[in-house]
C-alpha cells in the first residue's frame, strides 16, 4: 500500500463512478481485488445503464451530471471518483473541439466543483482516449487538482505492456489527496509514455520513459500471451471444426452483398452457430489486402470500434482459424 493511503481494513472504500457505461470500471475495481464498495454510479446513457444494472444489479443515475451540486456529492462521503469522461472532443477522428464540445461541460462541472466539497475525495482516477493529454480540458483538471492539494500521476498505457494482445493505448491519471502519497514518487507530475512491459516490472520503464524504438514495441509483444489464450473454444455439433474447436473455414459462404452486416437467417445460416460470424468470400475477396487479420498463436490485435462488422477498414481484427 502507498504511503499515507487509506488504511480501511475493516470498512471498504466508498467509490464513486461517473460516465459508468456498463461498468467497466467497476468490474476493474472488483479485479482488483481493493476492499470498495460503489456507491453510486452515474450516466446518461438508458441502454449503458439496462447493462450495468444487469451486470451489477445496481441501476445508475440516468441524467445529466452538470446537475450534481457539491453538496449532493458530499453526501456520498466517497473516498474515491473514477471517471470516464466522453472521448469524442479529443479523438483524432473527431471535430476536436475540445472544452468546447458540450460533451466536455460536465467533466469540468465536476472538477469545478471538487474545490466547494466539505469532503473532497482523498483519490480520483480519469481514463480517456490518447490525445486528452494535450487538450485545454486536461490543462484546466491538472491546475484544479494542484490547487485543491492533489498530488498528480500520468501514463499512457496499452493492454499490450499487461501481457495482454489487444493494442488500444488509452491515458489514465491518477490523484490523491495530501498528505497521501505514492509509493513511486520520482513519476509525480510526469507523463510516462514508455512502452515497456509493466506486469512484473515496476520501476525499470523510468528509465525507458521515452524510448518508442521499433524494439521496444517488438519487446512489448514478445511478452504478451497469444490471442488464443483469449478466446472460448465450444464445439458445435451441427459444423465441421477443427481439433482446436474452432470451425473449419471451408465452409465460409458466399455472397454478393459485400457488407458484414447481413441477416444471415435470410441466407439459410444457423443464427446459433459460429456461421454467423464467419466473413462472405466475396468481401475477402475484394476488400482482403486491407482487413487486419489475427490467428489465434498472433501476439496483438487491434482496436475494436463502434463500427466493427459494419465496414472493413480500422475498426477491428478479424480472426482467421486456419493458417494460409
Amino acid at each position: 500500500m502507498a504511503e499515507g493511503s487509506l488504511k480501511q481494513v475493516d470498512k471498504p472504500w466508498r467509490v464513486l463512478e461517473f460516465y459508468s457505461g456498463i461498468g467497466g470500471l467497476r468490474y476493474s475495481l472488483m479485479k482488483s481485488g481493493v476492499n470498495a464498495k460503489v456507491v453510486d454510479a452515474f450516466d446518461i446513457n438508458d441502454k449503458a445503464n439496462d447493462v450495468y444494472e444487469l451486470n451489477f444489479g445496481h441501476r445508475p443515475h440516468q441524467g445529466n451530471i452538470q446537475s450534481l451540486t457539491a453538496a449532493d456529492l458530499d453526501s456520498y462521503g466517497a473516498h474515491a471518483w473514477l471517471l470516464s469522461p466522453p472521448c469524442q472532443p479529443y479523438t483524432r477522428q473527431g471535430l476536436q473541439k475540445d472544452s468546447g464540445d458540450a460533451r466536455a461541460f460536465s467533466f469540468l462541472k465536476i472538477l469545478e466543483l471538487i474545490p466547494h466539497t466539505s469532503k473532497p475525495p482523498n483519490m480520483l482516477l480519469v481514463e480517456n482516449v490518447v490525445g486528452f493529454e494535450t487538450s485545454d480540458t486536461h490543462t484546466k483538471m491538472i491546475d484544479i487538482l494542484a490547487k485543491t492539494n492533489y498530488v498528480v500521476q500520468e501514463f499512457i498505457l496499452s493492454p499490450l505492456q499487461f501481457g495482454v494482445p489487444y493494442s488500444r493505448p488509452r491515458y489514465f491519471c491518477l490523484a490523491k489527496r495530501r498528505p497521501s502519497s505514492f509509493q513511486s514518487q520520482l513519476l509525480n507530475n510526469r507523463l510516462l509514455l514508455s512502452p515497456s512491459p509493466l506486469f512484473g516490472h515496476h520501476d525499470n520503464t523510468v528509465a525507458n520513459e521515452h524510448d518508442q524504438s521499433e524494439e521496444s514495441w517488438d519487446k512489448v509483444l514478445q511478452s504478451c500471451e497469444p490471442v488464443e489464450k483469449f478466446l472460448e473454444f465450444e464445439n458445435h455439433g451441427d459444423q465441421t471444426g477443427t481439433e482446436s474447436g474452432f470451425l473449419d473455414s471451408t465452409i465460409v459462404p458466399t455472397d454478393a452483398y459485400g457488407s458484414l452486416e447481413k441477416n444471415d437467417n435470410a441466407n439459410g445460416h444457423d443464427s446459433s452457430s459460429l456461421g454467423q460470424y464467419l466473413v462472405p468470400l466475396s468481401l475477402i475477396e475484394r476488400w482482403g489486402s486491407v482487413m487486419d487479420i489475427v490467428y489465434p498463436d498472433s501476439k496483438r490485435c487491434c482496436c475494436f470500434t463502434k463500427s466493427y462488422y459494419r465496414y472493413v477498414k480500422g475498426t477491428g481484427s478479424l480472426l482467421a482459424t486456419v493458417q494460409p
